[in-house]
């Protein structure tokens, strides 16, 4: 389990920078999912401080946000 958040495609480079700079191991480094079909994502995984798995995503169309099927 673990919670999630979206980003805006063009910010999450510059999330992701960010962490690398800091003190943070990643779960899962940046990549891009999905790469050239529906639902390509960029997604990565760490842990916060207390322990807790993070998703940051964010989807090239917003319009496969919801798409049940990929």
């Amino acid at each position: 389990p673990h919670f999630g958040i979206l980003n805006e495609w063009n910010k999450i480079n510059n999330i992701s920078k960010k962490i690398k700079k800091s003190d943070i191991n990643f779960i899962i480094e940046p990549y891009v999912r999905f790469k050239g079909l529906p639902g390509e994502q960029k997604t990565m995984f760490f842990k916060d401080p207390f322990g807790n798995a993070l998703e940051f995503k964010s989807f090239k169309n917003d319009s496969d946000i919801f798409r049940k099927e990929l």
